[in-house]
């Protein structure tokens, strides 16, 4: 892909155990399996959970979504002609089964590691995947694209398109668009609901309470599907006026029952609720639909971490787990020991201190109570806590209504995630001067997610709003400090607050809170060569490369920016007279954040000091662990302290 930093690819391959895995190791791509019985395909089933439960035990990453899917994924390869027929998965956390009988068994070893598989489908690895699925809520729109494209160039024999979405990523805005569109385009489009109940924590919201409950006889989807085509056969109904006889038929559903079905009100004919781990009933249910005109849905419920006891009984936490023990679950921990804390839990304790002195700062976040920690702030003050699931535009609005009524709202989204909500902190909160906190978590590089997960854009994309206070903390006490000075009673309009993925540093930073001066930065070190200016946590980095730099005899005065809107420009008046190089690091892209803001700054006030800007280049970053994407990206110490070296050597050429 052009716009990706290059990598060498990994593609050592590791040989399927024929005695552990009989069935999935003679599985080279989707057309053996509809060469299996059904027996072999229940075989089959329990090879792939149990290689899913040796492989992800040792070489971590999404694990029960894509337990809870195997059926499923089973089912969709063996009623569809892969890859003619499409299928569309949302996020793709449910993938790893997929990936698996789709030619890719033998590097799953790989799996979320530089240069190997991606943790996500991924367009580029594989005929397969479809589209590409790290966000959520995304696959009904894409899937619906497809379908009428391929209505559109006459493809011949029909091409199915199925989109597969979890039952909290069908709650999200984007879903329900496509949703509302489906069932007026020129489509024959198959959805998948796979519905376990869960997204990373519980599902919230009605939707998910309807879905629940909703019921659909067997005996009445087949009354009425047998009873179409006889009315078909005779000439009294066609697919032309089918929406008619659909109405007619809800409404007498809906007598009868006493229910009214959401999908069949948007005339997309509704099947279910089946058992997704009936693989047979599945099967046989996808080949008397799948070649039925104009939208379908098909409801299954599924057990997230079906086949593994302990993710069965605790799902939310087997959703990414680690390390474990294969034959109990006990959880390996990190032999390193750190007893240090993660930046989301320092924001998690510190905003349930806060709001012990604050009754006016609420809490929200959407889909992720324990990946942001605002589950702390849940446990403690329950009626001030939001969990608006998976819709990040409604949760930044959502917290613009409440800051007009007096509260402050602090909203905790990842960065990646908060980009879905770009036009909500522009319209609905920045035009009215709003006191909405974005704690902005996941921000910069994060590892093993990849590109759709990266955190790169929020300090460029949120920088140009005007207004909008943008700070980055170099560590936790200082994260701690700016969520103290964001509720004090002079603070004003919209705030952002970013912060990385991970463990800090410090073991002591639940000290007494310290106002911090807006807009003012600090000084960490200081040498007469060069000057480097950092945001964020990647001050760390900065400063190990400036040890080097001091063995070597070169001195470096560092600036700690904290504040990127406003910047302060005192730092830069002082550094831009030194008449020294400068260079600026930060764990985001080059264009737009620090290094654009130092250059912008320059220029219009007359200086020419030579800038060196260090960070995410203007790529996609690919996948891999946290250090070897900082040495990709050349923002390692190694990497700045040669920035460094050739900084001090080129001013006395």
């Amino acid at each position: 892909m052009m716009n990706t930093l290059e990598v060498p690819i990994d593609d050592s391959r590791q040989e399927i155990d024929t005695r552990l895995y009989p069935l999935l190791s003679g599985i080279k791509d989707p057309s053996d399996i509809r060469k299996l019985d059904m027996t072999q395909l229940t075989a089959l089933c329990n090879d792939i959970r149990h290689f899913l439960i040796n492989s992800l035990s040792e070489n971590p990453g999404h694990f029960a979504s894509s337990m809870g899917a195997v059926e499923l994924t089973v089912a969709l390869h063996y009623a569809f002609n892969t890859p003619y027929d499409r299928i569309v998965w949302d996020v793709g956390h449910q993938a790893y089964g997929h990936k698996l009988i789709t030619g890719r068994a033998e590097r799953f070893h790989t799996n979320r590691k530089l240069g190997g598989l991606s943790g996500f489908p991924n367009p580029a690895e594989s005929e397969y995947d479809t589209f590409s699925a790290g966000h959520a809520s995304n696959s009904i729109s894409a899937a619906l694209g497809m379908s009428v494209a391929s209505s559109l160039n006459n493809e011949s024999p029909r091409r199915n398109v199925v989109a597969v979405i979890g039952d909290a990523s069908i709650s999200g805005g984007l879903a329900f668009e496509g949703l509302n569109n489906a069932a007026n385009a020129n489509s024959n489009l198959l959805i998948v609901l796979n519905d376990n109940d869960m997204s990373i924590d519980r599902n919230v919201g009605s939707l998910n309470s309807y879905l629940a409950h909703l019921t659909t006889t067997k005996g009445y989807n087949t009354l009425r599907y047998k009873l179409f085509n006889a009315l078909k056969k005779l000439h009294l109904v066609s697919d032309k006026n089918r929406g008619r006889i659909m109405r007619f038929n809800n409404s007498l559903k809906s007598l009868l029952t006493h229910e009214q079905n959401i999908f069949e009100g948007l005339n997309i004919r509704y099947f279910g609720p089946f058992d997704g781990h009936d693989l047979p009933r599945i099967i046989r249910v996808l080949n008397d639909i799948k070649d039925m005109n104009g939208p379908r849905i098909l409801h299954l419920r599924t057990i997230k971490g079906k086949g593994f006891d302990p993710a069965e009984k605790h799902p939310a936490e087997w959703h990414a787990p680690g390390k474990f023990n294969p034959e109990d679950g006990t959880k390996i921990k990190s032999s390193k020991g750190r007893p240090t804390s993660k930046y989301q839990d320092v924001f998690g304790e510190t905003i349930v201190e806060l709001a012990g002195i604050n009754d006016r700062i609420t809490a929200i976040t959407a889909a992720m109570l324990s990946g942001t920690s605002v589950s702390l702030m849940q446990q403690k003050y329950p009626e001030r806590t939001f969990d608006v699931g998976i819709s990040e535009g409604h949760a930044v609005t959502f917290a613009g209504g409440m800051a007009t009524d007096g509260m402050l709202p602090y909203v905790a989204i990842y960065s990646s995630f908060l980009q879905r909500a770009y036009d909500q902190i522009i319209h609905d909160v920045s035009l009215q001067e709003l006191p909405v906190t974005l704690c902005i978590d996941r921000a910069g590089i994060v590892g093993e997610d990849g590109m759709t997960h990266h955190g790169i854009f929020d300090l460029s994309y949120l920088r140009n709003i005007p207004g909008m206070t943008v700070t980055a903390p170099s560590d936790e006490q200082t994260l701690r400090n700016l969520l103290y000075t964001s509720q004090l009673p002079d603070r004003k309009g919209p705030w952002a607050i970013r912060y990385p993925r991970g463990n800090g540093n410090a073991t002591d930073w639940q000290t007494d809170f310290s106002r911090i001066e807006y807009g003012k930065g600090r000084k960490l070190s200081d040498g007469a060569d060069v000057t480097v200016m950092s945001i964020g946590t990647i001050a760390s980095s900065v400063t190990k490369a400036i040890e080097q730099a001091s063995a070597d005899g070169i001195g470096v005065t560092h600036y700690d920016m904290i504040f990127l809107n406003p910047i302060d420009e005192s730092i830069l008046r002082e550094a831009a007279e030194s008449g020294r190089p400068i260079i600026t690091v930060e764990d985001g892209t080059v264009k737009g954040g620090l290094g654009s803001t130092v250059l912008e700054w320059l220029s219009a006030n007359g200086y020419d000091n030579q800038v060196k800007i260090l960070g995410v280049p203007d790529k996609f970053v690919p996948h891999g662990d946290i250090k070897s994407l900082h040495k990709l990206c050349k923002m390692d110490p190694d990497s700045i302290y040669s920035a460094i070296k050739m900084a001090k050597t080129s001013v006395n050429l």
